[in-house]
């Protein structure tokens, strides 16, 4: 039995195959695949057989991964972000839009896998070492698992054993948010002392480094909430988690095991990261790998790139406005910004947004010949249509067949996890600028401002995004959050943290429309690309996609509309209402879960 342990636990290791791992774990627990990994194992023969072997607990840990993200996740979940625009007004957002009755994500089926291995790595056969090495990758994905459910729901039940069924604990109600936070950095504190692996070129497994890299994304997130969430009454405790978030990132930058990927220079070195099939080892800490042979793939260009699969996810030109120009001074300081047409206001800005969204140069291939690809507004509402996840074959238009790696974590979170804890704490020097926000910059082709941090604040982000804070340098900082990790699945997080949930509800606003019924030319290559109008012309150019923005359609409100009706920018669903509360910070319990157990309690705000 060991050498076939063995032998599965090298192939599916690198893999997020964990559904191989639960099948063989299961089956030696009871001898039949039928059953599932979190019964109570029958004998302890077959307890032995696991835990009595590192073979055997290699092979179980295998099965913890499950816990992080799948493929699709990440690109996706950012639909619910100030800066997209999608098909429809999230659930969220929507008056009514979500209840207990249809609220999701109170699943604990994980934990009790992670808790089971836990409570029974205990046999004296196998080295101290080795059990502690295992114990602290079981707590670093309890970790995981726990700090997921407390940005969902704030409290939730502290549940550190697997409970037998009967056991009151299932029943009990939901400990305090601080209780929850100080387990889970304890759980983090001990896999950073116990887990032995320090490198792992596939990117997919945890080392030293993820820990410390994760455990700063955890205590940033705490600290700044409980900094601006003022109604928990936690604030005069937000500093300590700063420090730790501070301390966790620097422990990964000076093991310098990492640095910003570099790449072909600033043309490719950032959108490389993303459309890699192999993860970009000197950057990405954690990925979730894509793999031809065993069928595992993402749908990362069929999402963005087609008409009716995904969410046709475009930026909001709000957002597109706070890209710098490549000298490293505001866009919005330019002279009457806000009326430049797309193929103008792209130009001359940092390389990032190229890598971005479809604009200028970029171009794709489509059977072997290499074509012209601007926006196409039949897959967007906005113009600025992303291209960070998507690759550049149309072969992968169609389907779930994107062999992308979908990273997890990198180094560039860390550096600005450390930027944001120090300067929250009032500590960022220009040294610590320069090796942060400066050395993202400069990867971006930005020339100014790399060395040291702004004395400056820039006024579109403090009016438009970030009224209350007044440090020139935690302006920037955020802003390049924004920019650096768009798309990755932090943007939500972040605003959470942030309290700035309002963001949510603001128009979603596209590129300038100088006029009706005028041929635009969206990459400048001499081929015009759309035509807004209200009456459609009876000659219409191939190759042009028309757009409709009469304030009806067919008896019907018109979703698309110019914001000076016949010129301006596009603006996307106005006519369908989003409305934001601040009991939206956390979910609801869902209804189901409440009435099994109701000492749980409902979150305020979502009783009715």
């Amino acid at each position: 039995m060991q050498q076939y342990i063995t032998a599965l636990s090298l192939k599916c290791r690198p893999m997020k195959l964990q559904w191989i791992a639960v099948v063989l774990v299961a089956w030696i627990f009871t001898g039949s695949c039928s059953k599932n990994l979190d019964q109570v194992p029958r004998s302890t023969a077959t307890k032995e057989a696991i835990f009595g072997s590192e073979d055997g607990m290699k092979l179980y840990a295998t099965s913890f991964y499950d816990v992080l993200p799948d493929l699709s996740n990440i690109y996706t979940v950012d639909g619910m972000a100030d800066y997209s625009a999608v098909n429809s007004v999230p659930d969220l957002l929507r008056d009514g839009g979500l209840n207990s009755r249809t609220a999701t994500g109170w699943d604990w089926k994980p934990l009790r896998n992670i808790n089971y291995f836990i409570a029974n790595c205990n046999d004296p056969k196998v080295s101290d070492a080795s059990k502690a090495n295992y114990i602290g990758l079981a707590r670093f994905f309890r970790a995981w698992f726990y700090y997921d459910k407390v940005k969902r729901f704030g409290d939730v039940p502290w549940i550190g054993k697997p409970f037998e069924v009967g056991d009151p604990g299932l029943y009990a109600g939901r400990d305090p948010r601080t209780l929850i936070m100080d387990s889970i950095v304890a759980d983090l504190d001990y896999a950073a002392a116990n887990i032995t692996l320090t490198k792992d070129p596939t990117c997919s497994q945890i080392t030293k480094d993820v820990v410390n890299g994760f455990k700063s994304r955890v205590c940033l997130f705490e600290g700044t909430f409980r900094k601006y969430q003022t109604t928990w009454n936690l604030a005069g405790t937000a500093d300590a988690w700063l420090k730790q978030a501070a301390a966790a990132a620097k422990a990964v930058m000076d093991g310098k095991a990492f640095s910003i990927n570099q790449g072909s220079g600033t043309e490719l070195s950032y959108r490389q990261l993303f459309i890699s099939a192999a993860p970009v080892s000197s950057e990405i800490m954690l990925a979730n790998i894509a793999n031809t042979s065993l069928g595992v793939f993402n749908d990362a260009t069929w999402w963005y790139a087609s008409s009716t699969y995904g969410s046709r996810l475009s930026f909001t030109r709000k957002f597109i406005n706070t890209y710098l120009n490549i000298d490293g001074t505001p866009f919005t300081s330019k002279d009457r910004y806000d009326t430049l047409p797309f193929v103008k206001e792209t130009q001359g800005r940092d390389k990032r947004l190229q890598q971005t969204i479809r604009m200028g140069s970029y171009t794709r291939t489509s059977n072997g010949t290499t074509i012209a690809a601007p926006p196409v507004f039949s897959y967007v509402y906005t113009g600025y249509m992303p291209i960070k996840w998507s690759l550049d074959d149309t072969y992968y238009d169609n389907g779930k067949n994107s062999i992308n790696a979908i990273c997890l974590m990198r180094y560039a979170e860390i550096l600005l996890n450390y930027a944001e804890a120090q300067a929250e704490l009032g500590l960022l020097t220009d040294d610590d600028w320069s090796k942060t926000v400066g050395a993202l910059r400069a990867r971006a082709g930005i020339t100014g401002g790399i060395s040291a941090k702004p004395t400056v604040a820039d006024p579109y982000l403090k009016n438009n995004y970030f009224p209350g804070i007044t440090d020139p340098a935690l302006l920037e900082i955020r802003r390049e959050r924004g920019i650096e990790l768009v798309l990755e699945g932090f943007r939500f997080n972040d605003l959470v943290r942030w309290k700035r949930g309002d963001l949510l509800v603001n128009s979603w606003n596209g590129m300038y429309v100088p006029a009706l019924d005028v041929l635009m030319d969206l990459n400048g290559d001499g081929v015009n690309d759309v035509c807004f109008y209200k009456t459609l012309p009876a000659t219409q150019v191939k190759g042009v996609t028309y757009i409709n923005v009469s304030a009806t359609v067919n008896g019907v409100k018109n979703p698309q509309l110019l914001s000076n009706d016949t010129y301006g920018e596009i603006h996307w669903l106005d006519n369908v209402p989003k409305k934001w509360a601040d009991y939206k910070y956390l979910y609801p319990v869902p209804y189901t879960d409440l009435q099994l157990n109701p000492k749980l309690g409902q979150n305020q705000g979502w009783e009715q």
